[in-house]
């Protein structure tokens, strides 16, 4: 009975060394699987920041009048807000792909916007009915529609993440802006 015992513990010594590397080896796969998956995210939030930051380019032409001189620019976008340029966005010219005359009969009087647009001898005199039913006045307005392209590029060189955003713009410009 004695033998049998000592044979036993040597093979309890032995179980419990081959369960302690197995858990070793399960520690390390999950600390490199975390690991891997950590770039994953640090890789999407590079590529999720480059293209917000070409999109904030865009607005920025945008909301400039850039359809008196639609120009290549170069666009510097601070995605975090604290006062440092985070990424230089390279702007393409706009392009205008489309311009449409108005005329007053598409326009609505009682709409502000389309107050400026509505051409007449007098600011009063519209030949337009104000209550809400549009005369038939086939006159030219003073306002174009026009449709415009404009392209961001933004390469991000501490992660090598790039991102190109394309967005179509129609706005009403006034009558005789040029559509190149």
């Amino acid at each position: 009975m004695n033998g049998s015992w000592n044979r036993q513990r040597g093979s309890t010594l032995v179980i419990g060394l081959v369960m302690l590397v197995v858990l070793t080896l399960l520690v390390l796969s999950a600390i490199r699987s975390s690991n891997t998956n950590m770039r994953i995210v640090g890789n999407m939030q590079s590529q999720e920041e480059t293209a917000t930051a070409a999109q904030q380019a865009i607005e920025q032409v945008l909301s400039a009048n850039f359809t008196s001189n639609p120009v290549a620019q170069t666009v510097t976008v601070d995605i975090n807000n604290d006062g440092t340029a985070d990424y230089t966005a390279n702007v393409s010219a706009p392009v205008c792909t489309g311009s449409l005359s108005l005329t007053n009969n598409n326009l609505d009087p009682t709409n502000p916007d389309d107050a400026s647009c509505i051409s007449s001898g007098t600011a009063q005199n519209t030949g337009m009915m104000v209550s809400g039913v549009v005369a038939t006045s086939t006159s030219q307005s003073w306002c174009y529609l026009q449709q415009w392209e404009v392209q961001a590029q933004v390469n991000d060189t501490r992660t090598g993440a790039t991102a190109t955003s394309h967005q179509g713009v129609s706005m009403r410009v006034p009558a005789g802006t040029a559509c190149p």
